[in-house]
């Protein structure tokens, strides 16, 4: 009796772009607001993912900064801490230059920095009105063109700009802060088409409403009345507008561009 072998076909091996990668390793990014919240969320995200990260702070929210430099030590990547306000022009300049010359490049911004400052249209006075224009859609300008074009001469680059979901629906009490955040994603829109075909993608994300210290001191009829428009019934995690920022920074979100992605739990589809 003859045994005959048993034939197993081989499986072509996928070529690289077959297969979606999201490493960010050799990648250098930077979260200005990193020190709580969104942008702590985001700096550990990308660091997990590979990235080198620069965590920019306001001296305010140095110390817990620091913290977040460490934990991604511990991930063993580097991280370095970058103090100063974004809605000074002259600091922006200087902290940006010192950045460049540490890092040597920026390949990942992630524009979360923000304020709110709110109160009804009737009792909002310009200084709060400039003052969230300022820092967070002012800013945005500064801290983008610091980098951007650098981003187009390497032809790669990812600029992911945090917007709101107040951005997208506006919210009573919060006129500065909506107009700000839809100002940004016009913003992200125009920049897309004018660095689509420089290999620099550039693009927003409207979370809802997040577990932060944005929404401490938010009355608990208010809060209730926000569970009850979010279909899935909870608030958001950090994490999971980390995790949004991760796949748009990856080298497998390149044919996305000027796209804003609502992660809201389904209050705004």
């Amino acid at each position: 009796m003859t045994t005959s072998a048993l034939f197993i076909p081989v499986k072509a091996v996928p070529k690289p772009l077959d297969v979606p990668t999201f490493s960010l390793l050799g990648k250098k990014a930077l979260v200005t607001g990193g020190s709580r919240g969104i942008g702590r969320a985001c700096a550990l995200a990308l660091a997990s993912a590979g990235a080198d990260v620069a965590v920019a702070s306001t001296a305010a929210g140095a110390e817990s900064a620091e913290d977040v430099c460490h934990l991604i030590h511990g991930m063993g990547r580097r991280a370095e801490l970058y103090t100063f306000d974004v809605a000074t022009r002259s600091d922006v300049e200087r902290s940006c230059a010192q950045l460049v010359s540490d890092f040597k490049q920026v390949d990942i911004l992630v524009n979360n920095a923000g304020i709110t400052r709110d109160r009804s249209f009737r009792k909002m006075d310009r200084e709060a009105w400039d003052e969230v224009i300022g820092t967070n859609l002012s800013s945005i300008f500064d801290v983008t063109r610091a980098f951007i074009d650098d981003m187009a001469g390497r032809g790669w680059g990812r600029v992911i700009n945090i917007s709101s979901i107040v951005g997208r629906i506006g919210n009573i009490g919060q006129s500065n802060y909506a107009a700000a955040k839809a100002g940004l994603i016009g913003l992200t829109k125009a920049l897309a088409r004018e660095y689509a075909r420089k290999g620099v993608t550039v693009n927003a994300i409207a979370p809802g409403f997040v577990k932060t210290r944005m929404l401490d001191g938010v009355p608990d009829k208010a809060m209730d009345s926000v569970l009850q428009s979010t279909p899935v019934g909870r608030l958001g995690e950090p994490f999971e507008i980390a995790a949004g920022v991760v796949y748009l920074a990856s080298p497998s979100s390149g044919f996305i561009t000027g796209h804003v992605l609502d992660i809201n739990g389904g209050m705004a589809m």
